[in-house]
């Protein structure tokens, strides 16, 4: 086997790797791998177009590098130092211009770039991604070509396999002539799923025919324990195993001495998660892929009911630990919302017209939804009651939007009032120019608003 290893370049020979998994690869899930003892991570799938719109940022908060949406404010991808020698980023891309920009907007952070041909979604299938690229070789080795020149990192490919061995032999040979590193395969065809039995023997033949390492996939069924990933290796024939769904149950198959129990596993996974901010809805999908049929349980139902890192935290005897570090981390949202858009001098003039026009009470505040846990404390909800109580006109709402991000205005009492924060949707900006009329209210005092993070 040839493996492209120096002092820079990651080799991708007898190496156990988590495989890319969508939604599931996000820089926690990445960290836990690596701390159980995974050789390489790779990154969910992270679509080209979305890379090129990103901005490169230094977090000195999270102590992270973050690639920023400039449209919303999205954090597309976060990495740290911990993970730079070890992780590789996967692009869904069609095109080899869009594809070579996108690896070259994130080729300092990352040990590799990998080329998704394997997706069988039928998002990825119709936008020509994926593995839609198996039935367009010239497209998918040009492609590969297209990002080999123009990175200085390795390059491979997950691919899926075809229906006929001798096809999928020849089209990997194809491949690996652009000079990727090695390849990665998943033993079924697109329409095959997990039900379906893996095609070791189609891996096998393709790491007796190339001569840079093959990475086997789609034996997750066959691995329960480390032991069995040795199996898998050797049934294959290839360099390293590459390791989805098995991982995604319970990350700690990467440990050789055994695994360990969930609830320790969900643990170490939410300190990951709370240390670099990751959001609510993705931390609790992949900790529901963890807990599978525990969901069943009184903790599992109160999981389900969650809708905050906080909440998840509290179940997982880690709520204190996360109360403490989301209040640092809630003036980093301040400042990335602050570039959020392209043209911040239009928004600010927007906002400037608008108040020398109409007098607005203005604030910068932000809605943080975890520190209103029940329908009757949300700010709009406090703010109707309270119009109730002094028979005042109920408050009436009028929200502007600039691209992906949304200012509102509320009419109360004949005065105007708004956070001069974009938030990301319609609803939180109503709440947060709620929380501002609040204030004006004396509801809710600076102290408060400032303890909590609200205030910019």
């Amino acid at each position: 086997m040839v493996c492209m290893e120096n002092i820079k370049q990651l080799c991708y020979d007898n190496k156990i790797i988590l495989a890319p998994m969508v939604r599931i690869n996000t820089l926690p899930m990445r960290l836990l791998a690596l701390d159980y003892g995974a050789d390489i991570v790779y990154t969910e799938e992270l679509i080209d177009h979305r890379l090129i719109r990103c901005y490169r940022k230094v977090n000195e908060t999270l102590q992270s590098i973050d690639y920023i949406d400039k449209s919303d404010a999205t954090v597309v991808f976060r990495t740290c130092s911990r993970e730079k020698a070890y992780v590789v980023l996967q692009i869904g891309t069609s095109d080899p211009e869009r594809a070579a920009k996108a690896a070259q907007v994130v080729e300092q952070d990352v040990a590799g770039i990998d080329i998704n041909m394997g997706c069988p979604k039928d998002f990825s299938l119709k936008g020509g991604m994926g593995a839609a690229l198996l039935f367009n070789p010239d497209k998918a080795c040009a492609i590969l070509s297209a990002v080999v020149s123009a990175v200085k990192i390795p390059v491979t490919c997950k691919i899926r396999v075809l229906e006929d061995i001798d096809d999928t032999v020849a089209l990997c040979k194809k491949l690996a002539a652009t000079g990727v590193a090695a390849i990665g395969v998943h033993g079924r065809i697109i329409k095959e799923r997990p039900i379906h039995p893996n095609r070791n023997h189609f891996i096998k033949a393709i790491s007796e025919a190339l001569n840079i390492p093959v990475i086997a996939n789609g034996g997750s069924k066959e691995i329960k324990a480390f032991e069995d990933i040795i199996k898998f290796k050797n049934v294959t024939g290839c360099s390293s195993v590459m390791i989805a769904r098995t991982a995604e149950k319970n990350c700690s198959i990467f440990k050789k001495d055994g695994k360990l129990d969930l609830f320790t596993v969900i643990r170490d996974y939410l300190h990951h998660a709370v240390d670099y901010d990751n959001v609510a809805p993705n931390s609790k999908y992949c900790i529901q892929n963890m807990l599978q049929n525990i969901q069943e349980t009184e903790q599992g139902r109160l999981f389900l009911e969650s809708t905050s890192l906080q909440q998840i935290c509290d179940l997982w005897e880690l709520g204190d630990y996360c109360r403490q570090k989301q209040k640092k981390m809630n003036y980093l949202r301040f400042e990335e919302r602050d570039v959020a858009c392209n043209d911040q001098k239009r928004i600010k003039q927007s906002s400037a017209d608008e108040e020398e026009s109409n007098y607005v009470n203005s604030l910068k505040c932000m809605y943080i939804r975890s520190l209103y846990p029940r329908p009757e404390d949300l700010p709009k909800t406090k703010l109707l009651n309270w119009a109730k109580k002094h028979n005042k006109p109920l408050p009436k709402y009028h929200t502007e939007q600039f691209e992906k991000l949304f200012k509102s205005t509320v009419t109360f009492d004949n005065q105007k009032y708004s956070s001069s924060f974009w938030e990301k949707n319609k609803r939180w900006a109503e709440q947060g120019s709620a929380i501002v009329c609040l204030h004006y209210l004396k509801v809710y005092d600076i102290d408060y608003m400032k303890i909590n993070g609200i205030l910019g």
